[in-house]
């Protein structure tokens, strides 16, 4: 437990670091920049973006989750997601949303293990999809920043590591295929393999999946833009949809505070390398950050609306019937106190009350 949280330290001090890094080479000034810039047409359509991408991921999540037999609803779906959204962008880490949402799901289905991997798997596909459209865009479309990262990708190292990922893979596969009495660790990749066929590449799901995926991809990168327009960048969209894909894959990296941290630096550094300035490359990011979380904000209202739910009206309780001798009666309407008649004791059953003796008790002459 404490070592999880020395890690997760010291991914919010790495993002927190690069961020004091590009105000100090860059200057606070680019960040008021950004902010000054946004008007309300801007958060309109930020919100409208929004609403797109949440409801094509949350279908992506009901149907991850239908494919490992779990029922979701579509607007329930919306409404947790929206809800993940928004602690995603309030609180460091930028996945503590995600996973209150896996944990919300599993315990109300019972399955608790089971609505963990459907939210793992459904953030999965998300990002398999965007990591093969990035390959695809900086591969086709010519772009400055295309050398570096080539140069990257084939460096010794990078190819060393995927070598040894991918032998490692292979031994796995074969040592599950080998032995008969598995152990616990092996049962429990067996159950997540078997998941991730049912819940990604079963007939009915993966086609839903993926259309889902490509259209909050193109959600992302459509908000991205606008972002680099309102920065004031008027560079061909075509132009910069490879740096946009490359700050998008900076945010999958689990060293950002809220989300803020590789995204900006690298859109800093690609713009700068594209020769449209490192400043507007930081600019454009800032908008970003602050257009994606207002598109989050309804999930602020999700999150009040299920921490602090409407008061249910009870049917009132039986009090006491007026005079009884918890209090004085009032009559109805006026609220006038009337005092209780004189108790008269009745007559004896051999005959009536002899007179004498009632003024004797009330203290009359008789």
């Amino acid at each position: 437990m404490k070592r999880a949280r020395w890690v997760a330290w010291l991914r919010m001090l790495a993002g927190l670091g690069i961020l004091v890094a590009l105000v100090w080479h860059l200057g606070s000034q680019v960040f008021l920049d950004g902010l000054r810039r946004i008007d309300a047409a801007t958060l309109a359509a930020a919100l409208a973006i929004g609403v797109l991408t949440t409801v094509c991921s949350a279908w992506r999540w009901c149907l991850v989750a239908r494919g490992l037999g779990l029922r979701l609803p579509l607007g329930r779906a919306v409404a947790d997601y929206y809800r993940a959204l928004f602690l995603n962008a309030a609180l460091p880490g930028g996945v503590l949303g995600d996973v209150h949402r896996a944990v919300h799901h599993g315990r109300s289905s019972g399955a608790l293990g089971r609505g963990v991997r459907a939210v793992a798997l459904e953030r999965t596909a998300g990002q398999v999809v965007l990591l093969v459209t990035g390959a695809v865009v900086l591969l086709v479309r010519p772009s400055p920043v295309l050398a570096p990262v080539t140069r990257f990708l084939a460096s010794p190292a990078v190819a060393l590591s995927v070598a040894a990922a991918g032998l490692l893979v292979a031994v796995v596969a074969v040592r599950l295929r080998r032995r008969r009495g598995a152990s616990r660790a092996e049962r429990a990749l067996r159950t997540v393999l078997a998941e991730a066929r049912q819940g990604l590449l079963a007939r009915g799901v993966w086609p839903g999946v993926a259309l889902s995926s490509v259209a909050v991809l193109a959600g992302y990168l459509g908000m991205f833009v606008l972002a680099a327009r309102v920065a004031g960048v008027t560079a061909p969209a075509a132009e910069l949809v490879p740096l946009v894909v490359l700050a998008l894959l900076a945010m999958a990296l689990p060293l950002n505070v809220g989300g803020w941290g590789p995204r900006e630096g690298v859109a800093a550094w690609a713009f700068g390398a594209a020769g449209l300035g490192a400043a507007q490359g930081l600019t454009t990011a800032v908008i970003y950050g602050v257009l994606a979380f207002a598109a989050s904000l309804p999930g602020a209202a999700v999150l009040l609306a299920r921490v602090s739910p409407l008061p249910v009206e009870r049917p009132a309780t039986a009090s006491p019937l007026p005079g009884t001798a918890d209090g004085p009666h009032r009559t109805a309407g006026t609220g006038i106190i009337r005092q209780r008649a004189a108790r008269v004791p009745s007559a004896p059953a051999g005959g009536p009350y002899p007179a004498s003796r009632v003024h004797a008790e009330r203290g009359e002459p008789s």
